[in-house]
């Protein structure tokens, strides 16, 4: 028997939002987590160099792992060796890979919920039993220090994400510290989504490899790079799990793609064009969250990073997907269902994406003002 998983809803929503644009709609998309930018300039010129002039082949790149290497020197302090990067076909890869070498199946591993689809349906897929604990507003839907201190039994493992995937808040220095001692006294073996590492909006993102080097970290060159659809990201493994995922990697996914791994070096001297773009996520936030009282909407999650705003549509239907769907059928703009997220309480949950360009916000905002303002109220 195989394991049943859940469907990525969001998924059905962009495809339908597809096939509205291809019968000639107007359609924004404000439904995943994808920037409307494209890879940036130098990186897109070293790739039609490596067309021009490399065959191409199965290859990991030294000089790419040194350089992600010393980022985590520049921006943390923190010593990581080359030899603990491995690249990955993104940042999916790396967390099946992370997941695979440092639990068994019928392992428990805790999350945070509302949390990303994959890591719970990954658990699933992987026969691991997946821990949700409910985070709302007064834990700022974030995992905490405290909430795992009172499981029992203790579970194998944590995924933490930060900032977090749907609702943008970060974990604080001083929890993300406290949840760190407390997997280090339990056996707690953490592994740590930082894709969303350097879209922040206040106060950086911390990485979970400042307060426990023994953690398993996630990353990716989809967000802050601008590069999703080049399919590259990475695993940071503790020196013990390197040979364990690289055995992993090399049968599952062989390597990732050559052309990616040197546009993604030549991405790392792009910093003024990159973070221009982030300047338009923290424009586009700010205007939506300005504006979100007309459209009735007032229980946010913290947007402190990240792409998302998660609003909470109790008030206006328990059935977020229908929502969702008629919101695109009606207006054109497609957003996502909070039902991926938490499968509990997201059906009066739903995701708005800032990753689109800032004419593409204001107007999608201008569409579902009136729309948000006709719908019925429903009793609570």
């Amino acid at each position: 028997m195989t394991a049943a998983i859940d469907p990525f809803h969001t998924i059905a929503i962009s495809t339908l939002a597809h096939r509205l644009a291809s019968e000639g709609r107007s359609i924004i998309h404000m439904e995943f987590g994808q920037p409307s930018t494209g890879a940036p300039r130098a990186a897109i010129e070293a790739a039609h160099c490596i067309i021009d002039n490399e065959p191409m082949g199965y290859w990991e790149s030294p000089e790419l792992k040194a350089r992600i290497a010393a980022q985590y020197r520049e921006n943390y302090g923190i010593t990581v060796s080359p030899d603990q990067i491995i690249l990955t076909c993104g940042a999916s890869p790396a967390l099946v890979l992370a997941l695979n070498a440092a639990f068994a199946p019928g392992a428990r591993v805790a999350l945070a919920r509302p949390g990303y689809v994959a890591y719970r349906n990954n658990l699933k897929a992987l026969w691991m039993e997946p821990i949700e604990l409910a985070c709302g507003p007064e834990e700022r839907y974030q995992i905490s220090a405290a909430a795992l201190a009172a499981l029992d039994p203790a579970p194998a493992g944590v995924i933490i994400a930060s900032p977090a995937n749907p609702t943008g808040t970060i974990i604080p220095a001083d929890e993300l510290q406290a949840i760190a001692e407390i997997c280090r006294s339990r056996n707690i073996q953490i592994i740590s989504d930082e894709i969303y590492h350097g879209l922040s909006f206040g106060e950086p993102a911390h990485s979970i490899l400042e307060y426990d080097p023994q953690a398993l970290v996630v990353n990716s060159f989809s967000k802050y790079f601008s590069m999703a659809g080049w399919r590259l990201g990475w695993l940071v493994a503790p020196p013990a799990l390197v040979e364990p995922v690289r055995a992993r990697m090399g049968n599952l996914f062989l390597t990732p793609p050559v052309m990616s791994q040197h546009a993604a070096l030549a991405a790392f001297d792009c910093k003024a064009e990159l973070d221009g773009h982030v300047a338009t996520y923290r424009h586009n936030r700010d205007l939506l969250l300005a504006r979100l009282p007309e459209l009735g909407l007032s229980r946010i999650a913290p947007s402190d990073g990240a792409f998302y705003v998660y609003a909470d549509i109790g008030h206006l239907t328990d059935d977020s997907l229908s929502f969702c769907l008629k919101l695109l059928n009606d207006t054109g703009v497609a957003t996502a269902t909070g039902v991926d997220f938490d499968p509990v309480e997201g059906h009066h949950f739903m995701r708005f994406s800032v990753a689109a360009s800032r004419a593409d916000i204001a107007d999608a905002i201008d569409r579902m003002i009136p729309w948000f303002q006709r719908q019925p109220r429903r009793e609570i």
